[in-house]
C-alpha cells in the first residue's frame, strides 16, 4: 500500500472516531505540501468543519494529532488555518523506495483480455509526397499516445489510413509518364516517396504555366484553371482509375509501392509503427454502401440533383454533403467507410482520431454521424486535436522549397547532435560506430522532446539548436542524467538494503517524486497528454541532478547511506527509463 492510500485511510478513521463522520474518497484527497511550508502532504480539512463544529485550524490540529498516534507514516504535523501539513518518517519513505524498487514495471498498469480496447489513428499520408514536418508531430503525437494509453491498462491498436486515391495521385502518375522516361528510384538513387513527390511539383510548375498562357489569350483565370489540358488529362485518369482501366490500376500500384518503401523507411527512422494499415482506395466504397444503406433508413435525405445529404441542424451544425451529385464520395463518405471496417475487425470500444485543428469541425460531424449509423463509439469519438508546428524562418529549406520534410529534418538532428558531442568531447573515448549510434538518440530524442513537451494544442515552432542543449528542459538533457546513473552503477551495483540509512530532505523529496510517476501515468491517460509525461521526467531529472549536486553516492563513508543512494540511483533511472519510452525515446547507456 503506498503512502498516500495509508494516510487516506487513516484520515477517514480520524474523521469516523472524532466526528462520528463517513469521508468519502474525494474528501480524503492529499496533495503536495506547498514548498513554503514544512510537510510532505497535506490534507484539507475543510469537508470536516461541519461535522467537528470547530474552526478548521482546531480541526486539523485534532486529525493531526490523531494522525500522529495512530498512523505509523506520520511524524509530526502543523495546522496552517484549514491545511494540515504532515510530515511522512524516514521508515515509512524507505518502505516506499523499497517497494518501487521491486516493481520493474512502477508506476504502470498490465492490460488484461477484459481491458477495454482503444484503437488510435494517427499519420494519415497522402501517396503523392513525402512525409513533412507536420507529420512528424502528428506521428509522434500518435505513437506516444498509444504507449501512454497502454500504460493505463488498455488493450491499443494502432492504425494508419492512407490517403491513396484521388486526383492528386493521378497528378504524380500523369507528370511521371511525361517526364519520367521510365526513372524509378533504383535508377535514380532517390526514396521512392521522393521521387513522386518531385513529380507532384513538377505537375504543379507545368498546370500553372498552361493556366499563365490561357490568361495571357485572354481567358478568366478560374477558367483557365479547369480548361488547362494538363488538370482535364489528370481529372480523365481519375475517371479511367474509378473504372477499373487495367493500364492505369498498374501504373498506380507500382508508383505506390515505390512510395510505400520509402514510407517505412521514414517510420522505422522516427520509430513508429502500426498494427493495421487501411487504405482509401478500399474504404471509399464501404463508405458510399454505408450512406445508401443510411439514406434507405431515413437517417439522410436525396435532394432533386441526386446528392445526398445530412441535416444536422438539430444538432446545432449545418447539413453536410455525404455523396456528390455524380454519385462520386468525399471525405466524410470514406471516413464512414473506414469506421465501417475497423468495427468489423476490432470490438473497438474507443475511437481517437490524431488529426490535426484545422479538421475540429469535421470530427464533430463524424462523430454524430457514426452515432446515427449505430456505432456503439460514435459519440464518444476522440478528436485528438493538436495545433501547426513550424521552422524559424530560414533555418532549413527542403527540396520543395516551401515544406519541410520529416526525412531532411532527421538527418539534420542527427548530425547536429554528433557535431555538438564532439564539440563537447562527449564521443573521446568511442568507436566511431557507437558515436555515430549514440547521435542517432540523441538527435531523435532532442526532436521528440522538444515536440512532444509542449501542450499538443497549441502552435509551436520548432528550433533544431535549441533542442540539442545538454542543460534544460530538453531530451539530451534527461538522456545525459540517465547516462550519468547508469556510469555509478557500473562501478558500484546496490545490493537492495535500504533500511538504517536516515533520510535527508533531497532525498525523501526525490522518493516522493519517483512516487508520482504512477499519478503522471494516469492523468496523462485522462488527458490524452504526452506532454505531461515530458514534464515529468523534466521535474524527475531535475530534482535527482540537485540531489547528486549535494550529496556525494560512490564516496560516501556510511555503507548504509551509500546503498539506499544506489538504490535510489537505480530507481530514478528506471523511471526516466519509462517515461521516456513512453514518448517513444530512447535512452542511451553512456553519453
Amino acid at each position: 500500500m503506498n503512502i498516500e492510500t495509508l494516510i487516506s485511510q487513516a484520515a477517514g478513521e480520524a474523521v469516523k472516531v472524532l466526528y462520528g463522520m463517513d469521508a468519502t474518497e474525494k474528501m480524503l484527497q492529499l496533495q503536495k505540501t506547498r514548498s513554503e511550508f514544512e510537510g510532505n502532504l497535506t490534507l484539507v480539512v475543510f469537508p470536516f468543519v461541519k461535522a467537528a463544529r470547530k474552526s478548521p485550524e482546531q480541526t486539523a490540529q485534532e486529525i493531526g494529532q490523531y494522525l500522529v498516534e495512530h498512523c505509523q507514516a506520520v511524524e509530526k504535523y502543523n495546522a496552517v488555518k484549514g491545511f494540515l501539513n504532515l510530515s511522512i518518517g524516514s521508515g515509512a519513505w524507505l518502505q516506499l523506495l523499497e517497494t518501487i524498487d521491486r516493481d520493474e514495471h512502477f508506476g504502470m498498469k498490465e492490460a488484461t483480455e477484459q481491458s477495454p480496447l482503444v484503437m488510435i489513428e494517427y499519420s494519415s499520408p497522402n501517396t503523392n509526397k513525402p512525409l513533412h514536418l507536420g507529420h512528424v508531430r502528428n506521428n509522434l503525437l500518435g505513437w506516444s499516445l498509444a504507449q501512454i494509453m497502454q500504460a493505463n491498462g488498455n488493450r491499443v491498436v494502432k492504425t494508419n489510413i492512407v490517403n491513396d486515391r484521388g486526383i492528386h495521385i493521378c497528378k504524380s502518375m500523369l507528370a511521371w509518364q511525361k517526364w519520367g522516361n521510365g526513372e524509378t528510384p533504383e535508377s535514380s538513387g532517390k526514396k521512392g516517396d521522393h521521387l513522386i513527390g518531385d513529380y507532384y511539383v513538377s505537375f504543379d510548375k507545368h498546370y500553372r504555366e498552361q493556366v499563365k498562357e490561357l490568361v495571357a489569350q485572354g481567358m478568366d483565370e478560374e477558367q483557365a484553371k479547369q480548361e488547362a489540358p494538363l488538370i482535364k488529362e489528370a481529372h480523365e485518369m481519375l475517371v479511367r482509375w474509378e473504372q477499373g482501366d487495367a493500364e492505369v490500376r498498374a501504373l498506380w500500384e507500382k508508383m505506390n509501392s515505390w512510395v510505400y518503401a520509402g514510407f517505412d523507411e521514414t517510420y522505422q527512422k522516427m520509430g513508429v509503427s502500426f498494427d493495421k494499415i487501411y487504405y482509401e482506395s478500399q474504404t471509399y466504397l464501404k463508405g458510399k454502401a454505408k450512406v445508401e444503406e443510411g439514406l434507405a433508413k431515413g437517417l439522410f435525405e436525396r435532394h432533386d440533383d441526386g446528392s445526398v445529404w445530412a441535416d444536422l441542424t438539430g444538432d446545432g451544425l449545418d447539413q453536410k454533403l455525404l455523396l456528390r451529385s455524380d454519385g462520386t464520395s468525399v471525405y466524410m463518405t470514406q471516413d464512414i467507410g473506414t469506421a465501417e471496417m475497423r468495427f468489423k475487425d476490432y470490438p473497438i470500444d474507443k475511437m481517437i482520431y490524431v488529426v490535426g485543428n484545422e479538421q475540429n469541425y469535421h470530427f464533430q460531424v463524424l462523430s454524430i454521424l457514426l452515432d446515427r449509423l449505430g456505432f456503439k463509439w460514435g459519440k464518444e469519438l476522440v478528436h485528438f486535436s493538436y495545433g501547426m508546428v513550424e521552422l524559424p524562418n530560414g533555418k532549413m529549406k527542403s527540396r520543395e522549397g516551401t515544406v519541410v520534410d520529416a526525412d531532411d529534418l532527421m538527418e539534420l538532428m542527427v548530425d547536429d547532435a554528433y557535431h555538438t558531442s564532439m564539440e563537447l568531447g562527449k564521443f573521446d573515448d568511442m568507436s566511431e560506430e557507437e558515436r555515430r549510434d549514440i547521435a542517432r538518440i540523441v538527435g531523435m530524442g532532442a526532436l521528440k522532446y522538444f515536440i512532444l513537451k509542449v501542450d499538443a494544442r497549441k502552435n509551436m515552432l520548432f528550433n533544431p539548436e535549441e533542442s540539442i542543449d545538454f542543460n534544460g528542459n530538453t531530451g539530451p538533457f534527461i538522456q545525459y542524467t540517465y547516462a550519468r546513473i547508469r556510469s555509478i552503477l557500473r562501478k558500484a551495483t546496490p545490493t537492495g538494503q535500504v533500511s538504517g540509512a536516515e533520510l535527508s530532505a533531497k532525498e525523501t523529496e526525490l522518493i516522493q517524486k519517483m512516487n508520482e510517476f504512477g499519478a503522471a501515468v494516469e492523468q496523462a491517460g485522462k488527458d490524452y497528454s504526452p506532454s505531461g509525461i515530458a514534464n515529468y521526467c523534466y521535474e524527475l531529472t531535475k530534482v535527482f541532478n540537485q540531489f547528486y549536486h549535494d550529496y556525494s553516492i560512490l564516496n560516501e563513508p556510511d555503507e548504509a547511506k551509500k546503498q539506499m543512494r544506489l538504490v535510489l540511483a537505480r530507481n530514478v533511472a528506471k523511471i526516466i527509463k519509462s517515461g521516456m519510452q513512453l514518448l517513444g525515446i530512447e535512452v542511451p547507456e553512456r553519453m
